[in-house]
């Protein structure tokens, strides 16, 4: 099995452009031979909190029909957005859907990075999910830096752990490049990191999209100004 990951450019909270451009990266992760590919965080809007919070018409579920082209592309798709809550706030979702376009599961990040903290309110639930009897865990971008998070997918049998994210020029570029292959040295787990590049909200992102084996070492690592995908083969279960 092949998996993929996405970077993108995003436009500042526009949700059909962003989809347009998210579902041609999944076109080409597929006519790569990937089965699934997991985009960056807030892929339909952009890292746009000030949107996010003015206009819950960029809040995204998972049956949105401005999902369609993503839904579409034939092949398993982990999209990050702001979803709808229980209460006036959204929450910072990962939406899995499969190839056929079916609502696989839906991840609720739960730890806020800082003023994400005022806008959104936080998961409490993990999510793990099956794919062509691969089990996946999920995360969105300051949750991998709690490494209980992904250390529960690992015992719960997940083998590759999902993350969406930003991670920018500056500090990011450090963070990108020790958090991820330490997840998979600690836990066993194939790490698949989806960044943004370019202009993100208040921030550029520094790219190197990547995927990692057990163990830690690199498998596929996209360039730092590219919108791309990138893929690695999951290797048969020990």
């Amino acid at each position: 099995m092949k998996i993929a990951a996405a970077q993108m450019t995003c436009a500042p909270a526009d949700v059909r452009t962003n989809a347009a451009r998210a579902a041609a990266l999944a076109v080409t992760a597929r006519e790569q031979g990937a089965a699934l590919v997991v985009f960056p965080e807030f892929t339909l809007t952009g890292y746009e909190l000030d949107a996010l919070a003015a206009d819950p018409g960029l809040w995204t579920g998972a049956d949105d029909p401005r999902l369609d082209p993503l839904r579409a592309a034939g092949i398993a798709t982990a999209v990050n957005v702001a979803l709808p809550g229980d209460g006036p706030r959204p929450v910072i979702a990962t939406l899995v859907h499969d190839a056929d376009g079916a609502h696989v599961t839906t991840y609720r990040k739960q730890h806020l990075f800082r003023h994400e903290q005022d806008l959104f309110e936080p998961g409490t639930g993990d999510g793990c999910f099956e794919l062509l009897g691969v089990r996946f865990s999920l995360g969105v971008c300051y949750d991998n830096h709690f490494p209980e998070l992904p250390g529960r997918g690992a015992a719960a049998g997940c083998r590759v752990h999902l993350a969406s994210s930003l991670y920018g020029t500056g500090d990011g570029i450090r963070e990108r490049a020790t958090v991820h292959p330490g997840i998979a040295e600690r836990y066993g787990l194939y790490v698949v990191l989806a960044n943004h590049v370019g202009p993100a909200g208040p921030w550029t992102g520094c790219g190197r999209s990547a995927v990692w084996a057990p163990g830690g070492a690199l498998l596929a690592e996209a360039d730092d100004r590219t919108p791309s995908v990138v893929t690695a083969a999951i290797g048969p279960a020990v």
